[in-house]
C-alpha cells in the first residue's frame, strides 16, 4: 500500500510539475530591476502585464533584486510579488551581478574586499524574499585590476578565475544566502559561449555540482553577430549541460537577439530550446516583451509558403476569456504562437540521442565544431567523460587535454567500434596518433572544389593536408583543384582499420562554415558513417538537421530561405513514418545494397527503409516511425 501511494505521489509531482498552460514545458519571463523598480507604480505594473499577458501564456516569472549597483527596495519587491502570485504566475528571484554592463559588462572584481562584502549582502537580501533565485549569466569575472593581479600570481587567468570564482560561490553566494533562508534554491545560468568560459571563471566541472539547479542560454540571435553561434547551438547546449549533471538543467533562455533576421529566427530558437526536452523556457526580458515592436522587416521572404512559423498567423487578432480580442503589438506574441505551436507534440518525443563527442573539462580546440555538424545533419550530443558504450564516438581537437585519450581511442577500436578524429585533433597529437596509424597534418594546406564523384562545390574551400601512409589508411572522400582530370587530390574523409574498429579522420576547413558548402554526396558519407548508433540518418544538402529521439520519433529542420529535397533512411525495418502533426501516413521503400570491397574500403550487405521529402524554408518536419 505504501509503495502504491509512493508511485501516486510521483505521478502527482510530476503532473503538477507542468499543470500551468502548456502539456509538458514551463513559460517564464525575466525581468531586469530597471523594470522590478518600475513596479512600484501598481498602474504601470497592471497595464503593462496585461500587454504580455495577453499575447503569451506565462507560467513563472523572475523578478531581479540586483544589476548594474541598483538595488531594487523592499517594499517594490513584496508589491510586485503580491501582484504575480494573486495573478496565479509562480514567482522566483534573479540577480545578476555586475558593476556596470553598458562598460563592456564590467563585473565584480571577487578578490576585493568591498566587491565581496557587496555580493554578500545581495545574496542575502535576495533570499530574505524567495525561497528560489537565479543568477543571470554574468556570475564571471573579467575583471583585472591590481588586486587581481596580484592575486593571480603565477597561476594563467583561466587557472585563478575558476578557483577564485568557485570559492564566491560557495561563500558569497551559496552559503550567504542558506545563512538567511535555509530552503532557499539558487539557480546558476550559464551563457552559450562553453567553450571559452574557463577564461572567465566559469567552472563547468564543480559549478553544475555545487549549485541547486543550473540554467542554459539558448540564445543563438544572429550567426553574424560578434559572437558567431550558429543555430543549432540553441537544441546542442541544452544537451552539453544536461550532461554535465543528469536532471539538474532547469531550462533554456533566449532574448530578442536575431529578430531582425525576420521573426523566425527568434520562433527558431525557441522551439530548438524545447526541441531538446528543456522543461521551462525564460523570456528575456519583460522590457523586450513590452518595447519590442512588430515591424515592417520581420516578416521574410518566404513567408506565404506555409512555413512553421507563420506571420499571418502572428497578426491575427488575439480572443481574450471574455470575448473580446486585441490586436498583437510586441515581440510577446511571436513568443506565443511559437509555443501554442510546438505544444501540439513536444509532450510526445522520448529522450534526445545523438553521436556521442567527447569534450573534457575546461578543454580549447575546433571552437564550437558540433555546432556547425549539427548543422549539416549529423546529431550532437556532447559529454565530458568519454563514452564507452557507442559504435561511434566523435573526438574534436578538445580531447587532447586528456593525457590518457590514446588508451581511449585503443579501447574502443579493439571492442570493434569506430573512432571519429578531426584533422585539428591529429595536429595536436599526432605521436600518440601514430600508435594507431602514422598520420600527419601540419601546416600544409590545399584550395579544393572538387569532390569527384561526389560533386563539386560552389566555392573554393581551404582544407589542412592530411597525409597518411599508403595502403595503410585509405581516402573515403577526396577532394583537389580539380580532383577529376587534375593531378593532386586530398582526403576529406580518411580510414584505417585497427584491432576490430577503424579510426576516421575527418578534415575541417579553415573556416568551418565552409562545411555548409559541401556537396550533398560528401555530407551523406559522413552521415552515415557517423550515424551508426541511431539508425537513422538524413541525405540532402547541409543547413538541415536531423533530431532523434529513444522512442522511435525524430525532427528534421531546414534552416535554409527556400525549399530544399531530403531524403530520410533507417537501418530499423520500419514500414511507414507517421507525420506527428499532420497525422499523415508516409510509406518506406526498401533499398538493398549489396557487400561489396573497393579500394580498401569493404562494406557489408546492408537494407535500409527511405523516403523522400521536401523541407519549406526555415521550417520542421516531426515523424514517428512505425
Amino acid at each position: 500500500m505504501k509503495r502504491t501511494v509512493f508511485i501516486l505521489s510521483l505521478l502527482l509531482c510530476s503532473f503538477f510539475a507542468f499543470a500551468g498552460n502548456y502539456n509538458s514545458f514551463k513559460v517564464s519571463v525575466y525581468t531586469r530591476a530597471q523594470e522590478v523598480e518600475k513596479m512600484k507604480d501598481m498602474h504601470w505594473l497592471d497595464s503593462t502585464w496585461r500587454v504580455i499577458s495577453r499575447q503569451v501564456k506565462v507560467d513563472k516569472i523572475y523578478l531581479e533584486t540586483y544589476r548594474d549597483m541598483h538595488l531594487v527596495p523592499d517594499e517594490t519587491i513584496r508589491q510586485a510579488k503580491e501582484f504575480f502570485k494573486n495573478h496565479g504566475v509562480e514567482v522566483a528571484g534573479g540577480i545578476t551581478f555586475t558593476i556596470d554592463e553598458s562598460n563592456n559588462f564590467e563585473t565584480f572584481c571577487y578578490s576585493n574586499p568591498e566587491h565581496r562584502k557587496m555580493a554578500k549582502h545581495i545574496a542575502e537580501y535576495t533570499a530574505k524574499y524567495f525561497d528560489q533565485f537565479i543568477l543571470d549569466d554574468f556570475f564571471f569575472t573579467s575583471c583585472k585590476s591590481d588586486i587581481e593581479i596580484k592575486s593571480k600570481g603565477k597561476m594563467s587567468w583561466s587557472e585563478y578565475r575558476m578557483k577564485l570564482m568557485t570559492e564566491a560561490g560557495k561563500e558569497l553566494v551559496i552559503k550567504a544566502a542558506k545563512s538567511v533562508n535555509p530552503n532557499v534554491k539558487i539557480t546558476i545560468k550559464y551563457p552559450n559561449w562553453y567553450d571559452h568560459f574557463q577564461g572567465l571563471g566559469f567552472d563547468l566541472k564543480n559549478g553544475p555540482q555545487i549549485f541547486d539547479g543550473i540554467w542554459t542560454g539558448t540564445e543563438t540571435r544572429n550567426p553574424a553577430g560578434n559572437q558567431h553561434l550558429q543555430n543549432y547551438l540553441s537544441y546542442n547546449i541544452i544537451r552539453y549541460y544536461e550532461n554535465l549533471r543528469p536532471g539538474h538543467n532547469g531550462g533554456g533562455w533566449v532574448d530578442m537577439g536575431g529578430s531582425e533576421m525576420g521573426l523566425d529566427r527568434y520562433a527558431e530558437q525557441l522551439w530548438l530550446t524545447l526541441f531538446a526536452k528543456a522543461p521551462e523556457v525564460t523570456l528575456f526580458a519583460y522590457n523586450q516583451l513590452l518595447d519590442a515592436r512588430l515591424e515592417y522587416y520581420h516578416p521574410t521572404p518566404w513567408q506565404g509558403l506555409d512555413t512553421s512559423f507563420s506571420y499571418d498567423e502572428l497578426m491575427k487578432p488575439i480572443a481574450l476569456p471574455d470575448g473580446q480580442s486585441v490586436e498583437p503589438t510586441t515581440l510577446a506574441r511571436a513568443a506565443g504562437v511559437t509555443f501554442d505551436e510546438v505544444n501540439k507534440f513536444i509532450y510526445k518525443l522520448g529522450k534526445p540521442l545523438g553521436i556521442k563527442s567527447y569534450k573534457p573539462f575546461h578543454s580549447l580546440g575546433d571552437d564550437f565544431l558540433q555546432n556547425y555538424l549539427g548543422m549539416i545533419g549529423l546529431p550532437m550530443d556532447m559529454y565530458s567523460s568519454f563514452p564507452t558504450d557507442q559504435k561511434v564516438v566523435l573526438l574534436t581537437e578538445q580531447a587532447k587535454y586528456d593525457e590518457n585519450i590514446i588508451d581511449k581511442i585503443k579501447f574502443q577500436l579493439q571492442r570493434g567500434g569506430d573512432v571519429v578524429i578531426t584533422s585539428s585533433l591529429l595536429r595536436a597529437i599526432p605521436d600518440k596518433i601514430a600508435e594507431i596509424a602514422e598520420l600527419r597534418c601540419d601546416n600544409l594546406k590545399a584550395i579544393v572544389n572538387d569532390f569527384g564523384n561526389n560533386g563539386k562545390s560552389h566555392i573554393d574551400i581551404l582544407i589542412p593536408q592530411v597525409r597518411y601512409q599508403t595502403n595503410d589508411c585509405w581516402e573515403i572522400v577526396s577532394a583537389g583543384r580539380p580532383l577529376t582530370n587534375g593531378v593532386s587530390g586530398y582526403p576529406m574523409l580518411l580510414r584505417g582499420s585497427y584491432s576490430n574498429g577503424n579510426l576516421y579522420v575527418l578534415t575541417i576547413p579553415d573556416d568551418m562554415g565552409n562545411l555548409y558548402s559541401l556537396p550533398e554526396k560528401v555530407l551523406n558519407v559522413y552521415r552515415k558513417i557517423m550515424s551508426k548508433d541511431l539508425g537513422i540518418y538524413i541525405e540532402g544538402p547541409s543547413k538541415v538537421s536531423l533530431f532523434v529521439y529513444d522512442n522511435g520519433t525524430f525532427i528534421v529542420e531546414s534552416f535554409n530561405n527556400t525549399p530544399v529535397n531530403i531524403r530520410i533512411v533507417t537501418t530499423k525495418k520500419a514500414d511507414h513514418i507517421t507525420d506527428v502533426i499532420e497525422g499523415d501516413v508516409l510509406k518506406m521503400n526498401i533499398d538493398k545494397k549489396e557487400a561489396y570491397g573497393r579500394y580498401f574500403f569493404k562494406t557489408d550487405s546492408e537494407e535500409t527503409r527511405s523516403h523522400e521529402l521536401t523541407l519549406k524554408p526555415h521550417s520542421f518536419r516531426v515523424f514517428e516511425l512505425k
